[in-house]
């Protein structure tokens, strides 16, 4: 065999190699995504399910109320059984009350999620959200500061979701900080996004417990269900953006949202 004929052949088995190896990785590639899709489907099936086992629990639990305030309405006002009466029934009712919420948002968190995308002037929003949450920040002596974008930022976003998952961060923020302190609610355009920043300058969260706190039912408050971060984050995602958290113990937590513009 001459040299020619020999190098073409070399060249022919280097060919067939790199070949090879591409359909393998393509099949490697296919059986990864058939796993994904699989697993993808059985997700779907397990949140129909429990979703709807969501609502069968939140249809009785709504009637067992209504017949506690019922229940109390009738008893008799002079009985000396009467108020210790009342104080269980109440508790009952808060007990209600607390799995009925802890069951509205576990349906947001496991429900399909439709957004109603619009632009959106990021700017606005949050001045909403501030003027709307100022009051209950003060009664726990928080100061509210607002850190608007320089000029027009705008993003195509569902308000009402994007309040929600807002929100949700606002509410952590301020539990941050039983004892008063600055909630920073600021908006920026970086790198053709829009960036968000929730800040409060409350008593932080430890190291190894920050790469959980957007996992569902995770919670290091007391009397917490660990589903608001949860919600915020899937909303977020679902717009096709990015939430992450920095944070050091002592001095506060800086929640950033990234979202396409």
């Amino acid at each position: 065999m001459g040299p020619f004929a020999w190098g073409l052949l070399v060249g022919c088995l280097g060919g067939l190699a790199l070949a090879a190896a591409a359909v393998s990785a393509a099949y490697r590639r296919i059986d990864r995504l058939q796993r994904r899709a699989r697993q993808a489907e059985r997700l779907a099936e397990l949140g129909t399910l429990t979703g709807g086992l969501a609502h069968e629990i939140k249809n009785p639990l709504s009637t067992i109320q209504l017949n506690l305030q019922l229940l109390r309405e009738d008893l008799p006002e002079h009985e000396p059984s009467t108020p210790r009466i009342v104080n269980r029934l109440t508790t009952v009712q808060r007990e209600a009350s607390r799995l009925r919420d802890i069951l509205d948002d576990f349906l947001r968190y496991a429900g399909k999620m439709e957004l109603d995308r619009k632009p959106l002037d990021l700017n606005r929003l949050l001045e909403e959200m501030a003027d709307f949450f100022n009051p209950q920040a003060q009664l726990q002596r928080v100061q509210l500061r607002l850190r608007p974008a320089d000029g027009p930022l705008v993003a195509p976003a569902d308000e009402r979701m994007l309040k929600q998952a807002l929100l949700n961060l606002m509410i952590n923020a301020l539990h941050a900080m039983p004892q008063g302190g600055d909630l920073i609610l600021s908006a920026r355009g970086e790198d053709g996004r829009a960036v968000i920043d929730v800040i409060d300058t409350g008593r932080g969260i430890e190291p190894d417990a920050l790469p959980r706190i957007f996992q569902a039912y995770y919670s290091t408050k007391k009397g917490g269900h660990g589903l608001g971060l949860a919600i915020s984050k899937r909303i977020i995602e679902e717009h096709g953006g990015t939430i992450g958290a920095t944070s050091e113990v002592g001095k506060g937590t800086d929640f950033r949202i990234e979202l396409p513009i």
